[in-house]
């Protein structure tokens, strides 16, 4: 047994990092350019869009458990997370191109279709590789390090599918929603296949883990009573609700309450940029004051900000800008610090249940993550369909129906924003604490392998 790394060079971290980039592309992308272009070009309604994104989400019910599940139970000589990324890797491309390069005219079932099959691929490659994260290191700080370098090339990945298409734009007068759609398309085809060889070939697997023994209705009792678990999840759960609430609506508020439909890639070049530029921030102030001190701030200050969209209307698109800086900052610890507070409390469950079962906590995680930006969407969709808003450009959409979608886009999230942060307030894993539990945890495996030398099996 070799002891666990504790520090990645910046080569692995980049290495592992890497494969983030695509996999933004899969999820910020469909969440945003999907829902305005398939209602607006294709005349799907807005209501029955939001339903198939939310059942779509109803299969990771059962999808993410399993994966999770058998993804810790995995045994090869490429490790156990390796081998779910690889197989995903090319149901996610295909998934991908269909999505956002349709030929001609496609109807609901086109688009249910691949949903789906993009849904599925990325569960299974989402929950290992998140998993991995937490097994390349068990030190406190180090793992906002990792998460931070993950999250931070994930949101290039972010930036370049808002900086892409502005090229194309300015460069060429390429621009519009299927133009996004289709640049998008061709970017995810060449560069996932690329950054997930990067990664599989060069980031180590730990073998220093206790495979998982406990049966998988055992776990999720265990995981149900782990009450650090339930504060972080919930406080997921809500912010992601309010993040996505937000997160369909920008190209409609940019093109119609704005009046610049062709500006959204720009907004949300400015959003992503600065979400970079707050990873370090956020993972420096953290160290400081507490990851979930950090993490609480973080909600505190883009639910001040976000209501402030609400006085813009026709022609202020540039006064947007502040407020998306500001958001965008914001947003940048929500890409780093829950997934490193999530690997300290997958360590309070080792150290209880003797297991490790990273990719079930992940799956639980992921899931909870996955459906809250279906209820987001599903919430936002429906809403902005029963106030009777048509998602058509030119359509003859009244004041009220453009105080509706301002509303919607403001209030809501920033009140579930608060809400979040009150709720991570008190999280109680500090890195005193996490000391401790990694001590008692070093100990137990001590133990472990002074038996297992001194009884060797014949």
């Amino acid at each position: 047994m070799t002891e666990p790394m504790q520090r990645l060079s910046r080569f692995k971290l980049f290495c592992y990092g890497v494969t983030d980039m695509p996999l933004h592309f899969a999820l910020t992308p469909v969440l945003i350019f999907v829902p305005n272009y398939y209602t607006s070009e294709m005349g799907i309604s807005l209501i029955l869009l939001g339903n198939m994104l939310l059942l779509a989400r109803v299969m990771d019910v059962f999808t993410d458990p399993l994966v999770g599940y058998w993804s810790d139970r995995t045994r090869s000589r490429w490790g156990r997370r390796r081998p779910w990324i690889v197989v995903g890797m090319p149901i996610l491309t295909l998934s991908f191109y269909f999505l956002f390069l349709p030929s001609g005219k496609v109807g609901a079932g086109y688009l249910f279709a691949c949903i789906m099959g993009l849904y599925l691929a990325l569960t299974m490659i989402l929950i290992p590789y998140y998993s991995w994260a937490a097994e390349l290191s068990d030190d406190y700080r180090e793992r906002s390090r990792i998460t931070g370098w993950r999250s931070a090339i994930g949101i290039v990945g972010n930036i370049a599918a808002q900086g892409v298409p502005i090229l194309f734009l300015v460069l060429f007068n390429y621009g519009g929603d299927e133009a996004v759609m289709t640049i998008l398309g061709v970017m995810m085809v060449i560069l996932l296949p690329l950054c997930v060889l990067v990664t599989v070939t060069q980031v180590p697997e730990t073998r220093n883990y206790v495979s998982s023994t406990t049966p998988i209705a055992k776990g999720f009792r265990l995981m149900w009573r782990n009450g650090p678990f339930k504060r972080l999840i919930t406080a997921l759960m809500i912010g992601s609700t309010a993040f996505n609430i937000t997160t369909p609506l920008y190209a409609f508020f940019v093109g119609y309450v704005l009046g610049a439909p062709k500006m959204t890639v720009v907004m949300l070049a400015f959003f992503y940029t600065f979400n970079l530029i707050g990873i370090p921030f956020w993972v420096w102030l953290s160290n400081q004051i507490g990851k979930h001190r950090a993490y609480a701030a973080s909600f505190i200050l883009i639910g001040c900000a976000h209501p402030l969209y609400i006085f813009h209307g026709w022609g202020d698109f540039w006064w947007m800008i502040p407020i998306s800086i500001v958001s965008g900052f914001a947003g940048g610890a929500f890409a780093a610090l829950p997934n490193s507070m999530k690997a300290d409390v997958i360590d309070l469950d080792t150290m209880l249940s003797g297991d490790n079962r990273s990719a079930s906590f992940f799956a639980t995680w992921s899931f909870t993550a996955k459906m809250s930006a279906a209820v987001g969407g599903w919430i936002a969709l429906n809403v902005l369909g029963i106030i009777g808003f048509d998602p058509q450009l030119g359509a003859g959409n009244s004041e009220e129906h453009m105080l509706g979608l301002r509303v919607l886009f403001t209030i809501p999230p920033a009140i579930l924003f608060f809400t979040a942060a009150a709720i991570v307030w008190n999280y109680p894993i500090t890195a005193e604490r996490h000391a401790r539990m990694r001590a008692t945890i070093a100990r137990r495996d001590a133990r472990r392998l002074a038996k297992a030398t001194a009884n060797p099996i014949s």
